[in-house]
């Protein structure tokens, strides 16, 4: 690519920087972010989806997603497979509701091509705007417990009890110790600002796994496994059955928000919004988030997302789709790590599942614990989420509450159309089921 190209592909001049400064953010951002590679195949392969496929289309939807991003949208932000909703897509469909995991990538397709029209047509603002926000911080909430229940179950440290339903696991396990070692690892390194400290620690326990007999190491390198087992493979038809639209809904609430609420928070950490508030070229991002996720699911992994882990690119200096399209090639460089990310056991990516839940947790620092009727719905869609293992029950759970209790409190002008419809779905949905 010339440099007269890269000018006017991505104007670096009018935002003061350099490709090389571009390119060494976009590393920065690639290694906060790259931990994905080695926990979206192990979350997905519970699922009864082929590792090694998912974890191309792993690095391929990331690298089609950040470099739409960076090219049509032009901004630093980065996009791969969510954290969170691919536990959604294993542990809430698939395990939880019996779903083929084929119905389930078809629901995540709908999903994305539901969030490309709402995009498209602007109804986006009005919907998003729509939801309070209590219920916004609450699903987020949600989702961390939810993977933290499942990341402390992987790793051996809660376990099924038939009398309490969950009890403490087997401490004297080298697994449990390996993970909980881990967490401590990517916790302290955090704390002491080290770029890719999720990563370092994932890469620290596998190595330290292999080393004790506990896990296999066959090498780093080598030709990117086959796509075929997951490439084309998701049932639409069946995404589309009365009792799974439910499912498509779910999918679409959490990365209509969750897209939103992370561009909206890189934004702010970079000079993006303009004298309004508002983020310039908005519709072309989201454009660029809903094409993902339909990308994602013809290739064969859960729902893409816009990566908060984005900032730290910004913070290293990071102003422009350049950043963006730099983290892509570094994910299809990756393709060439797939021995790597096979070795990789689950205790050595549950203590990143943990830390990941536990900044979704802040959300609940946010609520407004002094308005019972923003706090009550809230915690019940949380608790709902991981309670009954089920991110989409607890966005119904939370939406009914919300609708009720305000109705009850003589509110009514503070229910939105969104969550109104949302209520009314599930009830109809409970209600015939």
């Amino acid at each position: 690519m010339t440099d007269y190209m890269v000018e006017s592909l991505f104007k670096l001049r009018a935002a003061g920087v350099s490709a090389r400064g571009e390119v060494l953010a976009g590393l920065t951002t690639f290694l906060t972010m790259a931990s994905i590679l080695f926990v979206n195949p192990d979350i997905l392969a519970q699922a009864g989806m082929d590792h090694g496929a998912v974890f191309v289309a792993t690095c391929l939807a990331a690298a089609i997603g950040s470099a739409v991003m960076g090219l049509l949208a032009n901004y630093p932000i980065a996009q791969a497979p969510g954290m969170g909703i691919n536990a959604f897509f294993t542990f809430g469909l698939v395990k939880g509701l019996g779903l083929p995991w084929q119905t389930a990538l078809g629901a995540v397709f709908v999903s994305g091509v539901l969030f490309m029209l709402v995009s498209i047509t602007r109804l986006r603002e009005g919907f998003v705007n729509g939801i309070p926000l209590s219920l916004k911080q609450a699903i987020s909430a949600g989702v961390g417990l939810f993977i933290a229940l499942i990341a402390l179950q992987q790793a051996g440290v809660v376990v099924a009890n038939p009398d309490t339903l969950v009890g403490l696991g087997d401490l004297h396990k080298p697994q449990a110790l390996l993970a909980l070692a881990g967490f401590a690892l990517i916790v302290t390194l955090e704390r002491w600002r080290v770029p890719g400290a999720i990563l370092l620690g994932i890469l620290a326990i596998t190595a330290l796994s292999a080393a004790l007999g506990l896990s296999e190491f066959n090498g780093v390198f080598a030709a990117p496994p086959s796509l075929a087992p997951t490439w084309l493979q998701l049932d639409v038809a069946g995404a589309l059955a009365p009792g799974v639209l439910s499912v498509v809904l779910g999918f679409f609430l959490m990365s209509l928000t969750e897209t939103s609420g992370t561009l909206i928070a890189v934004a702010q950490r970079g000079p993006f919004l303009d004298a309004e508030g508002k983020l310039p070229r908005l519709n072309r991002a989201l454009l660029a988030d809903s094409a993902a996720i339909s990308v994602g699911a013809l290739l064969g992994t859960s729902s893409t997302t816009s990566y908060l882990e984005s900032s730290a690119g910004i913070a290293a200096g990071g102003r422009t789709g350049l950043t963006a399209v730099t983290v892509a090639g570094l994910f299809l460089a990756s393709l060439f790590f797939a021995p790597l990310a096979a070795a990789v056991p689950p205790w050595a990516t549950a203590p990143a599942l943990v830390y990941v839940a536990m900044l979704m947790l802040k959300g609940f620092a946010l609520l407004n614990w002094d308005d019972i009727t923003e706090a009550a719905p809230a915690l019940l869609c949380a608790l709902t989420m991981a309670f009954t293992f089920s991110i989409a029950d607890g966005i119904a759970f939370g939406a009914i509450a919300f609708v009720t209790l305000n109705l009850a409190a003589g509110r009514r002008q503070q229910i939105g159309w969104p969550v109104a419809l949302i209520a009314s779905v599930f009830v109809l949905k409970y209600v015939l089921s």
